[in-house]
Order: C-alpha cells, then structure tokens, then sequence
C-alpha cells in the first residue's frame, strides 16, 4: 500500500513536473510568437529613426537656435518671428503657391486630354504612347539642360523661331526676365510632369466598363456628354488622388528651377525648396533654413493628410457602391 501510495505520488510528481514544464513552453512560444512581428519591422524601424525621426527632431532643434558655420546658441523662436515679419518670406510662400496652382493645373488638364487622346482608337497609338514617356524617363537634368538651350536667346531654337516668324524684333532671354522666366520654369516643370498623369488617367480610362459607353452610344449621347457623365465620374478617385500626389511632388521641385535659374532672376522664381536651399546650404545660416525646413515639414504634413483624408473618403464611396 505504502509502495502503491508512494509510487502514486511519485506518478503524481512527475505528472505536476510535466504540466508546469508544458506550460512554460507555452508561455515562452507565447512570447516568441508576440516578439517575432517587432524582430521582423525592427530593421525598418531603425532605418526610420535614424533617416527621418532624428534628423527631424535635429532641424527642430536647430529652428530655435542661430547655427551658422561658426557655432550655435539657443535664440528661441527668433528665427520664426523674423520669417514671418519677412517681406521676401511672404513673396517667397506667394509665388510657391502660385507656381504649384500653375503647374499642378497644367498637369491634370493636358494629362486629361492626353489620355482621352491616347484611349482614343486610332491607327498608331501604340506609338503615341510610347513616345509621350521620354520627358519622364529622361532624367530631370537632361531635360532641363535640353531647354536651356531652348530659352537661350541667340542660338535657342524657341527665340530663332519667333524672329523668323516675325513676332520678336531680336533675340529674347527667356530666363533673364523676371515674367518669362518664371512661366518658362512652370512650361518645363510640366513638360516633366505631364507623361505620368497621363499613364495613370489612361490606365484608369481603360479601366471603364465599355457596357456604360455603349448604352449611352446606344441612347444617342454625344462624346462629349459620354466624357462628362461617364468618364469623369469613373475616374474621379485617381484624378484626385493623382492631383494631390502632384501638388506634392510640384512643392518639393527642386532640380528644374535651381538649373534653370538659380532662383532668379530677383527672386522671381525662389520657392520655399529653393529659399531654404539657399539659407542652410550656400548661406551657411543653418538656424534660418532649419526654421524653413520645419515649415516646409509643415505644410507637406498637411498635404499629406489631405491625400490621406481623400483615399478614406474614396475607399468609403467604392465600399457604399
């Protein structure tokens, strides 16, 4: 008895041990399975605190002080007091605005027509669609360089054409003044833009059930009744989406104006890239072009969240239908 009863304890001992060993795998698998999705993202994590938080919250930093080559000490928000107490400062948001509301217009409009053009059956228009990528597949300072010759004034074959046709008198620096140079910078900012909203509007295009165009053909609607009642409509999320995206990538064009112009001529084509290019880096005023920076951050975070807002709002209407 006494060896059944100690034998059933003994069982029961080892029974208890194996139960609490079980559940101590359980609990470390448990927890392996929880840290496995943080081992995973944690390189991309890094990588995000090291190239965007801390960089970030370094220029944050750097607002509030007077850095320059020569040293730094905390001013406060003396920097942002004298931006916005700015007279270029204001000019400067005044014409990034303008030249945003130019382009980005520009953009969408001829992107529209273009892709209307290009989903059009015509004899060829494979090779319409190929030939309209070049200005986006070139580099952007190819290109540019391309249309410094054309703006040149004496051997620029824009300024040549005009005098042979009688409109100019002599040659004509297109960027030398303050007007044409800044319409000559939005003409090759949307010479660049325009081949990729037109990718995207033609492929959203094709993407119209071709049933809708055939019972509006079928109940006598012009195509120009079709484009405004079908073809918007169907496509309005990426004319959206694509508009904002644009609004983005125009405000951070940097590349197009510095070759062209330099900002110039008298500040005529400075934009906020520009201006805080020009403060931080060739000015040596880091404090100044750190405050700028903020305020670029600033206002790219707002478009963001605009972008953001308007696939919610996109993703809700397909959701409903």
């Amino acid at each position: 008895m006494a060896n059944a009863s100690g034998g059933t304890l003994r069982y029961q001992g080892t029974d208890s041990g194996s139960v609490k060993h079980e559940q101590g795998l359980l609990k470390r698998l448990l927890r392996s399975e929880a840290l496995f999705p943080w081992l995973l993202i944690a390189p991309a994590a890094f990588y995000l605190v090291l190239v965007v938080a801390w960089p970030l919250a370094e220029t944050i930093r750097l607002s509030f002080t007077n850095a320059n080559i020569g040293g730094e000490a905390y001013i406060g928000t003396a920097n942002y007091e004298k931006l916005f107490g700015s007279r270029k400062f204001s000019q400067t948001i005044s014409t990034t605005f303008y030249w945003m509301f130019l382009s980005v217009s520009l953009k969408v409009i001829l992107g529209l027509i273009g892709a209307t053009l290009l989903n059009a059956a015509i004899p060829g228009r494979g090779l319409f669609r190929m030939l309209v990528m070049p200005p986006w597949i070139v580099p952007v300072a190819i290109g540019c360089f391309g249309w410094l010759w054309l703006y040149n004034g004496h051997f620029g074959i824009i300024s040549g054409t005009l005098q042979y046709i009688g409109i100019l008198d002599g040659p004509f620096e297109f960027l030398a003044y303050k007007k044409s140079a800044f319409y000559a910078a939005v003409v090759t900012d949307v010479w660049v833009g325009v081949p990729m909203v037109t990718i995207f509007f033609l492929a959203a295009m094709q993407g119209v059930p071709r049933d809708l165009y055939e019972a509006a053909y079928m109940d006598g609607a012009s195509r120009w009744y079709r484009f405004r009642r079908i073809t918007i409509p169907q496509i309005l999320p990426v004319i959206i989406t694509m508009s904002i995206l644009t609004v983005i990538w125009t405000f951070n064009s940097f590349e197009i104006i510095w070759i062209l112009t330099e900002g110039g001529p008298r500040r005529a084509t400075t934009t906020l890239i520009i201006d805080t290019y020009k403060m931080a880096i060739a000015n040596f005023k880091f404090g100044q072009g750190a405050a700028r920076t903020v305020i670029v951050v600033s206002l790219l975070s707002t478009f963001s969240l605009v972008y953001l807002f308007a696939l919610h709002q996109i993703k809700k209407r397909f959701e409903a239908t």
